[in-house]
């Protein structure tokens, strides 16, 4: 069934769950999601870019979620990830989207509150959920005090955002970084400042960057010629102590890259005489798939659905 973030993520707030956010941008990622979560018995989120939507073509990709979500037997949302403008917001809401994310991060915090505002005017008469961002995703080990402190959110910051906007879910810089290659030495998350946001805030919080880039994955991925010397990701202690703290979307995307890189490397260097494409990306969707088993594990949300 169809849902928004709103009705997925408030019973794991109440209950001390995340939902994970998984990013997809063709059918095998699509199914991968929507098999985990009803093999998982849990919900899920299925996430689409600005840069997905322009591969798979906003119509195509909307209307191939939405048909598995209706057909399904677990609650499912569409979220629009990362949208940075009012336009984008718009054509996917129109297009049936249940959840959009407007990312004014980039902006001053005035004009992140004005186009916040915005998209929730366009979104809350439609029955959709949004989601902001505060603070800005980076790798920060390397940063000085001043510059940690002007990516990471402010749990003040944060108070003072959730009143004047109203929205739904908050996504909050502690540490995270997108991409494979987040730390260089040991991982840094800032649970103080999680816990002093939660403190102030009564929204939902969402952790981007969150995947844990598997060693098991990785390794695969090299072994069959992926270029990928020095990847780390987020440990899976962090991640359950994020779900503890208060976080309820967990976004989870490089992790499914990887597995796909890995299964058809391994696919093309193991069977080198098939070409039916439906057995190379077949494997591909299986990688990803366990993929996303494990962190609807991990976040507490199998055997969850309602």
């Amino acid at each position: 069934m169809l849902v928004t973030n709103n009705d997925l993520m408030l019973p794991a707030m109440e209950k001390a769950y995340a939902v994970g956010a998984f990013n997809i941008s063709n059918l095998e990622s699509m199914l991968a999601v929507v098999e985990a979560a009803v093999e998982e018995r849990s919900p899920a989120i299925v996430a689409v870019t600005p840069s997905s939507i322009r591969y798979a073509g906003l119509p195509y990709i909307g209307k191939m979620v939405k048909t598995a979500a209706k057909s399904s037997s677990v609650p499912i949302s569409l979220h629009l990830d990362h949208g940075k403008d009012v336009e984008t917001a718009s054509k996917c809401i129109e297009a049936g989207f249940t959840s959009v994310m407007i990312d004014g991060s980039h902006l001053k915090f005035e004009e992140n509150v004005a186009l916040t505002k915005r998209i929730i005017d366009l979104a809350h008469p439609k029955g959709v959920s949004v989601e902001a961002e505060l603070g800005r995703l980076a790798g920060v080990e390397e940063s000085t005090v001043e510059e940690k402190e002007a990516i990471l959110t402010d749990p003040d910051s944060a108070e003072k955002f959730v009143k004047r906007t109203g929205v739904d879910a908050l996504a909050v810089a502690i540490g995270t970084s997108h991409g494979a290659y987040k730390f260089k030495g040991e991982p840094k998350l800032d649970f103080e400042r999680l816990r002093l946001i939660r403190e102030k805030v009564s929204t939902l919080l969402v952790l981007h960057g969150a995947s844990s880039v598997p060693s098991e994955i990785v390794e695969k991925a090299v072994k069959y010629g992926a270029k990928l010397s020095g990847a780390k990701g987020i440990p899976e202690k962090h991640i359950q102590k994020a779900i503890s703290l208060g976080i309820t979307k967990i976004n989870i995307d490089t992790d499914l890259r990887l597995a796909f890189t890995a299964a058809t490397r391994e696919f093309f260097a193991e069977s080198p005489n098939v070409f039916d494409t439906r057995k190379i990306l077949g494997s591909a969707k299986e990688a990803m798939k366990q993929v996303v088993k494990n962190k609807m594990r991990l976040f507490g949300s199998s055997g969850k659905a309602f």
